[in-house]
């Protein structure tokens, strides 16, 4: 294999084992062995298991949530809105221990970077999907609302993943009406656009 191949295999079968069970419970030799590699192939990728696990969490972290077109004019922001929150949902509940994990960064400096440029991705995803790109760019209060609404999902997702308060579905509702109205009614409010 060549080693590019090699690489993403062997963070393909690592994220594998750290989505099945905690990082805690999987073993390098484990991950070597889920990707037919020896140990010594494995550290000569990765070095050692954290980095692994940071660079599967990285992985995860950055797969869009999911592939939403930039926004063309005529397109329903609800359904657009809609559509990226199922697939972000979708992600959480495919990669639902490592998202936990995720959350939980507690003092792991790198583990919490990895997560706060995950969180600025995901408001370029909803800048881009809602056509907000020229307004987000010339106020930064839209960046600061949409990462305020970012705060909100990843708690929204822990009620519904770690707690089981919410089902997926009501995960989706209370995400879809708050961003719906967040874009509609209060950003334009904030920004003194909209009549009080």
């Amino acid at each position: 294999m060549e080693p590019d191949e090699r690489r993403r295999q062997i963070l393909s079968r690592a994220r594998a084992l750290f989505r099945e069970r905690p990082y805690g419970e999987v073993s390098n030799t484990e991950i070597a062995a889920a990707a037919g590699v020896s140990r010594g192939l494995l550290n000569h990728y990765f070095g050692t298991k954290r980095e692994l696990y940071l660079a599967a969490v990285t992985e995860m972290l950055s797969v869009p949530p999911v592939p939403v077109p930039e926004y063309v004019a005529g397109a329903s922001v609800r359904e657009r809105v809609c559509e990226s929150v199922h697939g972000w949902l979708e992600l959480l509940e495919r990669n639902q221990e490592t998202w936990l994990v995720a959350l939980g960064t507690g003092g792991d400096p790198e583990l919490a970077g990895i997560v706060d440029e995950a969180r600025e991705h995901m408001v370029d995803h909803i800048i881009e999907v809602v056509g907000l790109g020229p307004v987000a760019r010339s106020r930064p209060e839209v960046r600061g609302m949409l990462r305020g609404f970012s705060g909100l999902a990843e708690a929204t997702s822990a009620e519904w993943l770690k707690r089981g308060r919410l089902t997926r579905r009501q995960a989706h509702l209370f995400l879809e009406e708050a961003l719906v109205r967040l874009l509609e009614d209060i950003i334009p409010l904030v920004l003194g656009d909209a009549p009080r």
